[in-house]
């Protein structure tokens, strides 16, 4: 999978296209950017309110990460995921969650509570509809837990391939039945975190990411969720 290869090493970004970088990627995570969508330079740039220097280095660090394609005389576009390469990342996601999850120390009352604050507010985005929230808080309720694994590296590979899939995963999310079983497997994670069973969570993760796959895949492959 060619175009989902890590950034190489080298200088660290300027601030101005840090900025960038995170902008474009909250635009492809909500959805203002979609998959196969150009990324239009002058547009960008007139957008955040910088020259397009660094619009074009950041284009070229989230080519490097997988996130944009690029081809000569057309210019840069959201990568479009084939399901064979979605297949690979939820191959890596399952391999890898699964051993950031059976690492987990026990969580005290503080991380407790920060992880049920997130839960709480993705139940209000759903109960509103906001699938934009919800998108968001989803990714900041899973790396609540994954990011107290230690394993610095893995959870950075992890947030990589979430953000490769994330412009897939609104579709079940606009079935009100679909949110509210996000909703109840996020409480029943927390039921584990809670009694520090990492075996119950492990499950229950496997299982939340199969309903993810599942749906996606089938939009993927066009059908319906």
């Amino acid at each position: 999978m060619g175009r989902t290869t890590t950034a190489s090493s080298g200088p660290a970004p300027s601030r101005s296209v840090t900025r960038v970088i995170a902008e474009i990627e909250r635009m492809i995570a909500t959805g203002e950017l979609l998959p196969g969508q150009p990324i239009r330079q002058e547009w960008m740039a007139e957008r955040l309110g910088v020259s397009r220097l660094p619009i074009r280095e950041a284009l070229r660090e989230l080519t490097a990460q997988g996130l944009v394609g690029h081809q000569h005389n057309a210019g840069y576009t959201v990568v479009r995921l084939d399901q064979g390469e979605f297949d690979q990342i939820y191959l890596m996601r399952s391999a890898l969650e699964r051993e950031v999850l059976t690492r987990l120390p026990r969580f005290d009352a503080a991380a407790l509570d920060e992880v049920r604050a997130i839960a709480v507010r993705i139940t209000e985005a759903a109960d509103h509809g906001d699938i934009v929230s919800m998108r968001t808080e989803n990714q900041s309720f899973h790396f609540a837990m994954f990011e107290r694994s230690g394993l610095h590296l893995v959870v950075a590979e992890l947030r990589r391939l979430w953000k490769l899939a994330m412009p897939y995963h609104a579709a079940y999310l606009y079935d009100p039945a679909g949110r509210q079983r996000v909703c109840g497997e996020h409480d029943a994670m927390i039921d584990a975190l809670a009694e520090g069973d990492n075996t119950r969570l492990v499950e229950l993760m496997d299982e939340h990411r199969r309903g993810g796959e599942a749906n996606t895949g089938m939009i993927l492959g066009g059908g319906r969720p």
